[in-house]
């Protein structure tokens, strides 16, 4: 349990002073601003002053400081500071400094108040704190208050905190995106190195009422759960980790992933896939050092997938910091040197499926004066792409199923992107 909470300036002033236990003196807050904000070398996350510890992050100009007498999780102490940075940028337009502190005193106050309760976290989601803590900044509007403020007991009570009631649509729309990033580090000769998919499932619902979704993915675990036989296009799923409104105990029970979504835009899961992951392009690089002062590049890189299109597919070709020169021609696109980052960055607007483009190109050197310093270590090759309507993962939405007492019609759209994320290729 966390016994008060400080908002510290980098002068070391205290802005904000929370106490929600009387164990921990503000002698103990000074201690602490003194000896550790005030010393300019690093220091640890965590600090004991007078039997008190001190958890404390920064952001941007401000300090946020925890303090506590009792044995608590550190992780649970820092995830709280962490979201209570979320919920005063959520509050102040995305930022969070010490002039909007200074300007919206009572509002800090108030969020404060509402986020930890004698000491033990409460909720920090921005939506149900927006709807009965109605300042926006140093905005109200009264006929607004009123109304959400009738809504409030229900939604902070309720099993069901990330949804009010009453919620109404004209028309009912479900947008689900299965957003991959794939990572990769390939060796100069073809080889896979490491590979593996960071996904997460994004959904935008715009429902009725209260609602009651299921969800089924081509995951081994879910499709065992269901009865069914192993398929071949099953794929295995790690590190999965959901909204706080999937129904965990399902899950664990007949493997199926039962929610009642909120309003708007969430992350529904997060997981990762390391096993049989189709890479959307294959780089073949060929890199000869011709003397000492030229180069010869010619890089050719193939779509491995088909009937879809990749878009702003940039590749960057890293070149020694002594280029003086270059001269290149490409199939597709363009390809610019750029000297602050000693890259020759290929850019394609469109990349079709099946298709191969190759660039090839010179590169002139200036001669080195001194002969001892260290030669081009060679970097990899990166790229960046976002390929919609793949899922490198091999992953795809089985079913959505929408209950709902009224029992109305719902529109469901459902998209995949491949985008990359770290796509190295050793030359």
């Amino acid at each position: 349990m966390i016994s008060a909470v400080y908002l510290i300036n980098l002068k070391g002033e205290i802005l904000i002073y929370r106490a929600y236990r009387d164990d921990v003196s503000r002698a103990a807050a000074d201690a602490f601003r003194m000896q550790v904000l005030a010393a300019k070398e690093f220091r640890s996350p965590v600090q004991i002053f007078e039997k008190a510890s001190f958890f404390h992050i920064r952001s941007s100009n401000v300090y946020l400081v925890a303090a506590t007498r009792e044995n608590v999780n550190a992780s649970m102490v820092f995830q709280f500071l962490f979201a209570l940075v979320g919920v005063f940028k959520g509050y102040f337009g995305g930022t969070f400094e010490e002039d909007t502190v200074r300007d919206n005193f009572p509002l800090v106050y108030e969020l404060l108040d509402e986020v930890m309760d004698f000491g033990y976290p409460q909720s920090c989601s921005v939506d149900l704190l927006k709807t009965f803590i109605l300042q926006e900044g140093e905005n109200i509007d009264p006929s607004r208050a009123f109304q959400n403020a009738q809504l409030a007991p229900a939604q902070v009570t309720g099993a069901v905190s990330w949804r009010r009631e009453g919620i109404k649509y004209r028309k009912n729309e479900v947008f689900l995106d299965v957003v991959e990033h794939v990572n990769l580090l390939m060796s100069y000769n073809g080889q896979v190195l490491k590979s593996d998919v960071a996904g997460e499932v994004v959904m935008k619902t715009f429902l009725t009422g209260m609602p009651e979704c299921k969800f089924g993915l081509n995951d081994k675990l879910m499709m065992q759960g269901e009865g069914k036989k192993k398929d071949s296009g099953a794929i295995s799923m790690e590190d999965v980790s959901f909204h706080q409104c999937v129904k965990l105990g399902k899950f664990d029970s007949d493997k199926a992933v039962t929610f009642i979504p909120p309003d708007g835009e969430f992350i529904l899961m997060k997981y990762r896939v390391s096993e049989n992951i189709n890479l959307p392009f294959k780089v073949s690089p060929i890199v000869k050092e011709l003397g000492r002062t030229r180069l010869e590049v010619n890089v050719k890189i193939k779509a491995q997938y088909s009937s879809v299109t990749g878009l702003n597919v940039i590749v960057r070709i890293p070149l020694p910091p002594n280029t003086a020169k270059t001269t290149c021609t490409t199939t597709s696109g363009k390809a610019k040197y750029e000297p602050e980052t000693s890259e020759l960055v290929w850019r394609m607007r469109k990349f079709p499926g099946d298709t191969e483009y190759t660039l090839s190109g010179e590169v002139e050197m200036s001669a080195r004066i001194d002969d001892n310093k260290k030669s081009w270590s060679r970097p990899p090759i990166s790229m960046e792409y976002q390929v919609p309507m793949l899922a490198a993962s091999g992953l795809h939405v089985r079913f959505l199923k929408i209950h709902e007492k009224s029992n109305y019609n719902t529109i469901k759209w459902v998209r995949y992107i491949s985008k990359n994320g770290t796509y190295l290729n050793r030359i």
